[in-house]
């Protein structure tokens, strides 16, 4: 569920897609990564169970068009690694500033048994949830940013009636700098309000209210003069679960 989360960061986007620009050149560009993290949170909820995840991405620009599209995974490392992702995504940012996305999520399982077919789409029966989120991503005279994601199919949460929620969340950000570190405050909310009373959930959890507040550092550690890794930390709290996380990763990449 994507890196930009800022994918936020999950890091995962998306709050953590990396997202692609095309070159300057307006050439096509080919980039493939991961990221490391010490846990899996996205949008202020634990998907990482009690392990570090291992998140791949692969993306492609066609030039000089504003698109960009990808696919992007999360793999625990050990016991209790929580879910295992897999998902695609298109985004079009007409401007620099403003960017719209649809992905794909998708969870597959390791046991045969719970595996969701992936290419069942069938309303109701269906493993995949697609969601459509905008965002703009704040200027250099102005670093607010704003997104607003909404499921529009698919494995959503429904009430009592079997009837979708459509699931949203909007989340509001700042951003700043400090010597060598981008710094990045975030408050994410879910907008729904299951009515849990009657044994339905959402797609966000019980209940509705502030789910994903926090900060972002983000940086480089230098290994050599010719080699740096981009790092960063993450201090997490979910007001409505009244939970708090801690995160940290490391991210490779290589772009064509």
């Amino acid at each position: 569920m994507q890196k930009n989360y800022t994918a936020v960061l999950t890091l995962t986007a998306l709050l953590f897609f990396p997202g692609a620009a095309s070159s300057a050149s307006g050439q096509s560009s080919f980039g493939i990564g991961t990221d490391i993290v010490s846990r899996y949170v996205w949008r202020g909820i634990n998907l990482g169970g009690a392990s570090p995840h291992i998140q791949p991405y692969i993306e492609y620009s066609p030039g000089n068009t504003g698109l960009v599209a990808g696919a992007w995974g999360s793999y625990g490392t050990g016991a209790g690694s929580g879910v295992t992702e897999a998902d695609l995504f298109i985004s079009y940012s007409p401007v620099e500033s403003f960017t719209v996305t649809i992905t794909d999520y998708f969870f597959p399982s390791d046991q045969p048994f719970l595996r969701d077919k992936y290419f069942n789409y069938i309303k109701g029966e269906t493993g995949h949830t697609i969601e459509g989120m905008a965002g703009f991503n704040g200027t250099e005279s102005f670093p607010l940013s704003v997104l607003f994601a909404m499921n529009l199919y698919g494995d959503d949460g429904t009430d009592e009636n079997g009837d979708s929620y459509f699931a949203k969340y909007l989340e509001i950000g700042y951003s700043a700098s400090l010597g060598s570190l981008d710094i990045e405050t975030f408050a994410g909310m879910a907008l729904d309000n299951p009515k849990t009373d009657l044994g339905a959930q959402g797609w966000y959890g019980d209940s509705g209210g502030l789910i994903n507040l926090g900060v972002n550092f983000s940086g480089s550690i230098r290994l050599s003069e010719a080699v740096s890794v981009p790092a960063f930390s993450s201090l997490i709290f979910n007001p409505e679960a009244g939970n708090i996380f801690m995160v940290a990763g490391l991210s490779i990449s290589f772009q064509q």
